[in-house]
Formats: structure tokens, sequence, C-alpha cells
């Protein structure tokens, strides 16, 4: 008789079901997770850059995420970055280089970049990236008397390269230098004639006093010796004549390594990459196409995107717009994309 009443009153208790967890609410561009990711991109690709200069964050345009289990998700970002001072090259951290201003000629890197979040650790699966000057109408509208970036196989860029590192190399008693590459260069016209030029070198197993023998011995340091540097310079043409250099050896920095192209750069040849270009294009070293969420195939086309989380927000901005509230009273940003960092070309 007992084991029936307790039946019956095992039966009379309500039923509890699992009730499935809501779906977190989608990532802002700049809420901390976002800008955690972005930093990690960013990151890496300046670590996997083999040309040219480090990129700083300006804004984050896009994020999604994409759950693959218990505490593993796929991150697809979509980045805007600006170039600085600072070679790919260079020891010194991202925190420390400038970032070029816009009457300097910024250059833009537009990147989409897939990671994955496990356990709490995140790594870049893929890049691609895009970079390019800003329009020289648009420096100029700001600034009439700014020069402009010049190709970097101008021959006025290049005779002044060949004639900066072959001064430097005539008055130093340390290793000769050859060219690895030409950075970044600009001419002014008015009211003087100035080529500014920027590049990387590397130094020899020569000094510059056995160089004058046999220069075509002196090679660069291999992996395990390597010193890298750089070297800024300034020829004025017109009305007269000067030439003014500084360059700068890094130290031998462990596991750095420099992507040789196979081209004689002792004369100041720049790489059959840059021929005609005015910088040096983040393509290059970032081209995986899987690194576009709409090149992969891990998102059904049902999903809702953080364009569209945008679009409603607004559009939910424009309804509390429509009814009355509190002094004071913000309505919320959507959530992408984020906050300019820097400047907007």
């Amino acid at each position: 008789m007992k084991a029936l009443v307790a039946l019956i009153l095992l039966v009379q208790l309500p039923i509890h079901k699992a009730v499935p967890a809501a779906p977190p609410a989608p990532l802002g561009c700049d809420d901390p997770e976002s800008e955690a990711a972005a930093e990690v991109a960013v990151s890496y690709i300046n670590g996997h850059s083999h040309h040219g200069y480090k990129f700083a964050l300006n804004r984050i345009e896009n994020i999604r995420v994409l759950p693959q289990g218990l505490n593993d998700d796929i991150i697809f970002l979509e980045l805007d970055l600006l170039e600085t001072t600072c070679h790919v090259l260079s020891p010194m951290p991202l925190a420390n280089c400038t970032v070029r201003s816009f009457t300097q000629h910024a250059v833009e890197g537009d990147c989409d970049v897939k990671l994955q979040k496990l356990d709490g650790k995140l790594s870049v699966l893929a890049s691609k990236c895009h970079s390019h000057a800003d329009s020289s109408e648009d420096v100029l509208r700001l600034c009439p008397d700014c020069p402009l970036l010049a190709s970097l196989n101008n021959a006025e860029v290049l005779t002044t390269v060949t004639a900066a590192l072959s001064d430097h190399n005539s008055k130093t008693a340390d290793a000769y230098l050859r060219l690895l590459e030409i950075g970044r260069a600009k001419i002014q016209y008015y009211p003087v004639h100035i080529v500014s030029v920027e590049f990387a070198v590397a130094a020899t197993n020569c000094t510059a006093e056995e160089a004058k023998d046999n220069v075509e011995a002196c090679q660069p340091l291999p992996d395990d010796q390597s010193n890298f540097g750089f070297c800024t310079a300034k020829m004025l043409t017109r009305p007269s004549k000067d030439l003014r250099v500084d360059c700068q050896l890094y130290g031998h920095q462990p596991g750095v390594t420099y992507s040789q192209t196979g081209q004689d750069t002792s004369a100041g040849l720049v790489p059959s990459v840059v021929q005609g270009f005015t910088n040096h294009n983040l393509r290059l070293s970032h081209n995986n196409p899987v690194a576009s969420e709409s090149s992969s195939s891990e998102f059904p086309t049902c999903m809702l995107s953080v364009k569209s989380v945008a679009k409603r927000a607004v559009a939910e901005v424009a309804q509390h717009d429509k009814v009355p509230h509190p002094v004071g009273f913000v309505p919320p940003p959507p959530p992408c994309p984020g906050k300019i960092r820097h400047f907007k070309i």
C-alpha cells in the first residue's frame, strides 16, 4: 500500500524539462573580447608580413562568432589598419610605433582574419589583406604643399638610395651594408627639390674597407648571425646639392629572417613585386581566401550576420527617437563597425 501511495505522489510531481540556454548576444566590435581577438590578429599580420611596415589597428569593421562545440569558437574579423613608421624587421614593439599621419600620405590595410578560440586561447587560422595609399587628391585637398608618395622604382628614388648607401658605406668602419628593399619614398618639387627615401638594409660578412677590393664577395650574414637595419635619407638637388643619411642596425634578432627576392639589390634595385607601386602590398604576405567569411563553408546562409544586427540596432534607435525618454537619454550604438582609433581614410 505504501509503495502504491509513493508511486501516485511521484507521478503527481511536476516534470521539469531542460530549457535550452539562450544563445549569447552577438559581440560588438568594441567589446573587450573583440579587441582581444583583433590584437592577436594584428600581431599575426605583422609577424607574418615579409616586406614593408608594421600596421596598427584603426577600426574593427565586423566580427562574427560561430560556436563549434564546448569552449571552441571560430571567429571572423574584418579590420581596418594603418601603416606605422616601423619596418617589419624592426624589434620595436607595435605599441611604440607611430602611425603615419594623414598628411604624410597614409597607407591603409584592409584585412579579413579567421581565428579559433579553443579553451580560451586565440590562434589565427588564416589571413587575407590588401593595402593601398590614400588618394593623392585627398592629401592635397588637406595639405596642398605636402609631398606625395613616389613609385618605389622611380629613377630619382633609385638614384637617391644608391647614393645614400654608397655615402654611408664610404664613411663607416663597421660592416658593409647591402640593400634589402626600398620601403617608402616621397619627392618634394617646390620650393626646393628634395627626394626622401626609407630603406631596409642588412650587414654583410665584409667590413666597408674590405668591400672596396671585392664587393661581390660581401653577402648578408647567415640567419644565425643576421643583423638587419633601416636607413633614411634626403637628397636636395635644387637649388643646391646636399645628401643626409642616417642608418641604424637593429642587432641580431633570433628567429627574424628576411625573404630574399633573388635579385641583386646592391645598386639600389627594388624587388620586382613593387615595380611601379608606391607601397608594399600586404596581399603579398596574406592572401588566404578562407580568411573571409564569404569564402567559408562553415556559415550557413540563413545565419544572421553582425551587419544585419547592426541594421536592426539602427532601426531600434530610430524607434527610440519616436517615443519620449528621460533627459540625458543616450541611445545604444550599433554593435559594428567599431570606433576609429586614429583617423578615417
